[in-house]
């Protein structure tokens, strides 16, 4: 009986252990694979660390029915403060040749970002910053999205 608990106790831990502590990751599903332009999705991140650098990602999963190479969003960046700064970001999903850059699996791919270029993302406030998303794209609703989300990766500090 303890062996039962005692292996459970080492595979949960295991299982844990494969996940970073220093990772966030929020995805949001698309009701009917329909993404309204209204239908911002939204991400809160507690930081912490002010002195660690970060990599921004936005995570997005759509179906290779997709009919575009690319997205366009607005991304809105709120600090605790309530100070917020926004930018329209083109990423692109496809290479030229019309191959989806995402990893995929049967008919659905999956795409991991940066946000923040070349450059890490450095958080000055400590608290609760919110992150929104917004699709800026012609058609409404784009269709073929499943899910859009951010991931926020700690820099380690050898980096």
């Amino acid at each position: 009986m303890y062996c039962k608990q005692i292996l459970i106790v080492f595979l949960l831990l295991g299982v844990s252990s494969c996940i970073p502590s220093n990772t966030y990751e929020k995805n949001e599903s698309i009701l009917h694979h329909r993404w309204k332009k209204e239908k911002v999705k939204s991400f809160d991140i507690k930081i912490s660390d002010t002195t660690s650098q970060y990599l921004l990602f936005l995570t997005l999963r759509h179906t290779d029915a997709y009919h575009y190479s690319n997205i366009w969003i607005n991304l809105e960046t709120i600090k605790p403060d309530g100070k917020s700064s926004k930018q329209r970001v083109e990423l692109p999903l496809a290479e030229s040749s019309g191959r989806w850059t995402g990893k995929g699996m049967n008919e659905i791919y999956e795409h991991k970002i940066r946000l923040s270029g070349n450059a890490y993302t450095k958080f000055t406030q400590k608290g609760t910053y919110k992150i929104k998303l917004q699709h800026v794209m012609r058609e409404n609703p784009l269709e073929e999205i499943l899910s859009v989300g951010v991931r926020l990766e700690k820099v380690p500090s050898s980096q």
